[in-house]
């Protein structure tokens, strides 16, 4: 592991359950924001374009009605005036049903006669699309230059009302033969065939700004409801995880300081966290009841060698005096408090003896000196030596097996 990412993991885990679980709740919030903000931003999306997409097929649906009204109910009056035509009547009306949106309507057609229906290059893919069979409305996303457009458009099918104009020139209104020749490409047409397209434009810019501003609100009232639920949960899991285990941690350290295994932890509860406080509550019980019994069995022991008639002194495996008797101060010539923590071997004048017997004891499970009787020679506080028949027994401890040595003067 990298030595940032290994600090970085040091530092995280050094900090408390309870800013931990912050800054955890923190990151998570983060995410959850992000999530939501991104799932917010595609529905509205989503919704928007749908929308902008209905909007536009109802528009061309009534553009596409009126115009076949009007080519089978007016016949004779546009020779009068030409607002009446059907493609320029359509128009008008467009014109006014999306006045004031940012929709841009009109039809289109590739044989047009009026110069402002001419396709652009993206409806002219999308009649030529529309010889297949089955054609459908389509709709897309289109760049032009640096902006971009929602392009809808609906197929325009003719039928025998289109046909007064746009089949024969034979057949065609005297006014349209004036203006269009006989060979022009809007002649022609067929039933069943289609004859152009109306088509609806809408700026994404339009779209984007609306998206925009219902994303924000909706990650403003996302933000209040994943903010209280933070709270809620943060308190739940502080009242109910956090609290009871710095209760238990708060009762394992002040055990550690004063050594007194009397404390429990009066919390009732039938999860984890009650079985960990019961756990901790059994095992203060029996730590308690296994100390009261070693400071009674040592009280005993104490007892016992202070009546003995010998010196007597315990040491662990390192030589250091634990306990002893006044006949051993009176052996070796100091009191009980200036002999606890010295080495016997350095009050055996061959200490390393003891020493390399406590080794062999430990390497192969028994030694001469562990058990038997041997004749030493100590030294007391002024220097002098003298002769003792020195018995070594061993006893275990909570911690390690600890050594009795019964010292007797020798006659």
């Amino acid at each position: 592991m990298p030595t940032g990412t290994g600090n970085h993991m040091k530092n995280f885990t050094s900090k408390s359950v309870t800013a931990t679980f912050n800054i955890i709740s923190s990151l998570l919030l983060i995410v959850l924001f992000l999530v939501l903000a991104l799932s917010s931003y595609r529905r509205e999306q989503e919704l928007i374009i749908k929308g902008a997409v209905d909007n536009a097929r109802t528009i061309s649906q009534q553009i596409i009605e009126t115009r076949d009204y009007l080519s089978k109910h007016v016949t004779y009056e546009p020779e009068q005036n030409p607002d009446l035509i059907p493609q320029v009547a359509a128009s008008k009306i467009a014109r006014q049903l999306t006045s004031g949106s940012n929709f841009y309507v009109r039809q289109v057609s590739l044989r047009y006669r009026n110069p402002d229906n001419r396709p652009d290059r993206f409806e002219t893919e999308q009649l030529n699309a529309f010889k297949g069979p089955n054609p459908k409305e389509i709709w897309s996303v289109s760049k032009e230059g640096n902006k971009k457009s929602l392009r809808y458009l609906l197929p325009m099918t003719a039928d025998q009302s289109c046909l007064a104009c746009h089949g024969s020139y034979e057949s065609a209104p005297k006014f349209i033969q004036a203006r269009f020749p006989k060979d022009h490409f809007s002649y022609g047409y067929q039933v069943g065939e289609i004859i152009g397209a109306v088509s609806v434009a809408v700026p994404m810019e339009g779209l984007y700004r609306q998206i925009r501003h219902n994303l924000k609100r909706d990650v403003f009232y996302d933000g209040i409801v994943m903010t209280i639920f933070i709270i809620i949960t943060g308190w739940i899991l502080h009242r109910s995880i956090i609290t009871p285990l710095k209760k238990v941690t708060a009762s394992i350290s002040d055990v550690a300081k004063t050594g007194n295994f009397s404390q429990r932890i009066e919390l009732k509860r039938s999860d984890e966290i009650g079985e960990l406080i019961n756990s901790y509550n059994i095992l203060m019980s029996e730590l308690d009841h296994k100390t009261r019994q070693r400071i009674e069995s040592e009280e005993r022991y104490r007892n016992f060698i202070e009546i003995a008639q010998s010196p007597i002194v315990t040491f662990m495996s390192d030589g250091k005096i634990l306990i002893s008797n006044q006949k051993t101060e009176k052996l070796f010539g100091l009191t009980k408090e200036e002999l606890l923590g010295q080495s016997i071997f350095e009050f055996m004048e061959r200490g390393e003896d003891l020493k390399n017997a406590l080794n062999d004891y430990f390497t192969v499970g028994k030694s001469d000196l562990i058990g038997t009787t041997t004749r030493q020679k100590v030294r007391d506080v002024c220097g002098r030596f003298f002769e003792v028949d020195m018995v070594i027994s061993v006893s275990q401890s909570d911690q390690s097996q600890m050594f009795s040595a019964i010292l007797r003067t020798a006659k």
